[in-house]
C-alpha cells in the first residue's frame, strides 16, 4: 500500500490565489507576459500605534522559491478544474524563477513604504509569486515585530517562545523562527528547532503533577530524570508548599521554579523571598500565563528571571499581519523602454519606480530618517547606511540567506538595528513611526 503523503506540508506552488494564474493566462494572450517588471513588497503604514516593524520570513521565502514548481499533481488539478487553458498549463510546467530578488535583510527594521522585497523579472514569473511572498512576509514580520517589542520590554531578561498550541502547526514553526530572529532566547517547538537550528526548551505541565499521587512524587520523578537544574512548576496546588517541597528535594541546586497563574508580580516577589530564605539564592523564577509586552513591562519591577510567552506572540500581539502589499512599480513597454507605473487612488498611495533605500544616521549613529531613492540610489551621506541587499541573481540563490546560519545572522542584525534606532522605539505607548520616510 502506498503510504506517501498526498501533499507536501512544507510547500506547494498552489498556496496561491486563483487570479494570479488567470492574469498569467491573459498576459500570455496579450503578449505582455514577457515584459520585464519590478514588483515591490512594502507596508503603507505600521499597525496602529506601532513605531517600527521588523522584517522576517525572507529566508523561508527564498527556500520555498527554490522548489516553487508545478508538478504533475498541481497541473492535473488546474486542468481538471479549468482554472487555466492548455497553453498556460504548458508554461506553468516549465516554470523556473530566473530573475533577481533584492530586499531588506531579515532582522532589519522597516517603516512605511520601505521596499522590504524587490522582485525583478518577467511579469509571467513575478505575478504568480504574489500570494506566496505576502503570506510569508506578512505573517513572519508581524510575529517578529511583536517579539521585538516583548524583548525590548524584557530589558535583557530572556524571553521563551511557547505559542505552538495557539497556532496552525506550520505557522507555529515559522513563528518560533521569527521570534528568535527578534531576540527570543529559545522555543518550545521541536520542529522549529530541527528545521531552523533553534535552541529548544521545556520541562513539564500541570498534567504531569496531576498524574502522580502527590506533588512530591511528581517533583522527585522530574528531578531524578532531568536533574536538579530542571524547572519545577509550582502552582498546581499551593505555591508556598510546592516551593518548600522543591527545595527539600533538590536543595540549593534547583534550577528554577515556574509560576503560571495569579498575580505574577506579587507572587514573584514573595517566592523570591521564600527561595532566598531557604538558601536557594541562585534558583531562578520563570513566569508564564498569557503574557504580552505590556505584562512583561509590568514584570520588570518583579524578580522574574525569564518570560514564557505564547498566545500574544504567535498572534502578533494585536497585529496578526504586517499589512504588506505587493505592487507593480515598473515595466517595459513594447519598445523595451522601462517606465515607472503606480496605482492611483485617494486612500492607497503608491509611488512608481524601483526603490533604493538607506537609513540616515546622525553623528552619534542614531537613525533619523528612512531615505528612499526612486530609480536611483539616494545621494551619499556621511553617516548613511544602505539597506537593500541582493538575495537572488539570475534565478540563483546567493549564499548566506537561508538555513540556521541565516537565522543567527538575522538575530545579530536585529540587535544592531535596534541599537541604532532612537530610544522612542522602547516605548510601548502608541505613537508615530520612530523615524519618518522621505524621498530624495
Amino acid at each position: 500500500m502506498d503510504t506517501s503523503p498526498a501533499w507536501d506540508s512544507r510547500f506547494t506552488s498552489l498556496y496561491t490565489d486563483h487570479y494570479e494564474l488567470t492574469m498569467l493566462q491573459a498576459a500570455l494572450h496579450s503578449g505582455a507576459a514577457e515584459r520585464r517588471t519590478v514588483f515591490e513588497a512594502f507596508a503603507r503604514g505600521l499597525p496602529e500605534g506601532r513605531r517600527y516593524g521588523i522584517v522576517a520570513g525572507t529566508g523561508r521565502l527564498l527556500e520555498g522559491l527554490a522548489s516553487f514548481r508545478f508538478g504533475p499533481s498541481e497541473l492535473e488539478f488546474l486542468e481538471q478544474t479549468g482554472v487555466v487553458n492548455g497553453a498556460t498549463l504548458a508554461r506553468l510546467a516549465e516554470f523556473r524563477f530566473t530573475g533577481d530578488i533584492w530586499g531588506y535583510p531579515e532582522g532589519e527594521a522597516y517603516f512605511p513604504y520601505s521596499p522590504v522585497l524587490i522582485v525583478e523579472s518577467t511579469f509571467a514569473e513575478a505575478c504568480i509569486l504574489e500570494t506566496f511572498v505576502l503570506s510569508v512576509l506578512n505573517h513572519d514580520s508581524a510575529i517578529a515585530s511583536a517579539a521585538s517589542r516583548m524583548v525590548s520590554a524584557a530589558a535583557g531578561r530572556p524571553c521563551l517562545e511557547m505559542g505552538s498550541r495557539r497556532a496552525h502547526e506550520e505557522a507555529a514553526a515559522a513563528a518560533a523562527r521569527a521570534a528568535v530572529i527578534a531576540g527570543f532566547a529559545a522555543t518550545s517547538n521541536l520542529e522549529a528547532g530541527r528545521r531552523f537550528g533553534l535552541r529548544t526548551v521545556g520541562t513539564a505541565a500541570h498534567s504531569f503533577t496531576l498524574l502522580h499521587d502527590t506533588e512530591r512524587d511528581a517533583f522527585r520523578a522530574q528531578l531524578d530524570s532531568l536533574g536538579s537544574g530542571t524547572t519545577l512548576l509550582v502552582d498546581t496546588y499551593d505555591v508556598e508548599a510546592a516551593v518548600r517541597t522543591a527545595v527539600d528535594l533538590a536543595g540549593d541546586k534547583l534550577g528554577a521554579v515556574r509560576l503560571d497563574s495569579g498575580d505574577l508580580v506579587a507572587q514573584a516577589h514573595w517566592v523570591r523571598e521564600l527561595l532566598d530564605s531557604l538558601g536557594n539564592v541562585h534558583t531562578k523564577i520563570v513566569v508564564t500565563s498569557d503574557l504580552d509586552e505590556y505584562s512583561v513591562a509590568a514584570l520588570r519591577a518583579a524578580p522574574a528571571d525569564a518570560y514564557g510567552i505564547g498566545t500574544a506572540l504567535v498572534t502578533g500581539s494585536g497585529a496578526p499581519t504586517a499589512g504588506m502589499v505587493y505592487k507593480l512599480v515598473g515595466r517595459t513597454n513594447d519598445a523595451g523602454k522601462f517606465a515607472a507605473v503606480a496605482k492611483s487612488s485617494k486612500n492607497k498611495i503608491n509611488v512608481g519606480g524601483r526603490k533604493h533605500a538607506l537609513r540616515r544616521l546622525d553623528s552619534s549613529g542614531t537613525a533619523t530618517h528612512e531615505v528612499l531613492g526612486v530609480g536611483r540610489l539616494p545621494p551619499k551621506e556621511p553617516h548613511g547606511r544602505p539597506l537593500v541587499q541582493q538575495f537572488i541573481s539570475g534565478g540563483k540563490l546567493l549564499p548566506g540567506w537561508t538555513g540556521p546560519e541565516a537565522v543567527a545572522r538575522a538575530r545579530r542584525r536585529h540587535a544592531d538595528t535596534m541599537a541604532e534606532l532612537p530610544a522612542v522605539v522602547n516605548r510601548l505607548q502608541r505613537g508615530e513611526p520612530a523615524i519618518p520616510t522621505i524621498y530624495a
